[in-house]
């Protein structure tokens, strides 16, 4: 990962806010013949005394579930919105095109659940993202025999965080003047561009002493 001091968070709250904001990761492995894997799934973060815990689950039988019964090492990829930036926005355009982003690496061992296990994950998932309690696709409110049924398709998992790395890299390394006409330029370009103007007007105010 990138690593450099302009492009860092204020403090690790906001690193885990960032991953708690952004669920659908990347999670990557490796078997015994060193040849790695990857899969995309949500995952829930838990913080247990002081430690962060990813909760999820895999299909069975796939690529990516053998390779971590082999080999229990995992890397979790958080990524949010990303852009283009041109140096032509710059006072002196003379410089070097780049592009802003904001990525966390979780590194950690993955264990898989139990049925239990994976009952109590599910029931926690779906609470989270279905966001109410009176929602009918609670795994509470399910038929038991058809959610049974369905569990046998997919396990359950769990990775310890043992090391968290991070790059916010939204123009940290430029001047006030730059820093803003690249918010205005992004302000005018789609979505993504757009949600990038909103983080740099966030970290504007770290940076330059806005309120």
């Amino acid at each position: 990962m990138y690593d450099t001091k302009y492009f860092k968070a204020a403090d690790d709250a906001e690193v885990v806010a960032f991953m708690q904001a952004h669920p659908f990761v990347v999670i990557c492995g490796a078997g015994k013949d060193g040849i790695p894997v990857a899969t995309h799934v949500p995952v829930l973060l838990e913080e247990r005394d002081g430690r962060v815990f990813l909760l999820g689950h895999f299909m069975r039988k796939q690529e990516h579930t053998l390779v971590f019964q082999e080999n229990p090492n995992a890397l979790v990829i958080f990524s949010g919105a990303h852009a283009y930036i041109s140096a032509s926005w710059y006072a002196d355009p003379k410089k070097v095109s780049t592009w802003n982003y904001q990525a966390v690496h979780a590194t950690g061992t993955l264990k898989f659940a139990d049925e239990q296990g994976l009952f109590d994950m599910l029931v926690k998932l779906t609470r989270h993202f279905e966001g109410r309690d009176d929602s009918p696709s609670l795994v509470s409110k399910m038929d038991e025999d058809y959610l049974r049924q369905n569990m046998k398709a997919i396990i359950g998992f769990e990775v310890e965080v043992t090391r968290l790395s991070h790059v916010f890299k939204l123009s940290q390394n430029r001047q006030q003047t730059d820093f803003q006409r690249v918010i205005d330029h992004l302000k005018l370009g789609d979505a993504e561009s757009q949600a990038v103007a909103g983080k740099m007007e966030e970290k504007g105010g770290q940076l330059f002493g806005r309120e």
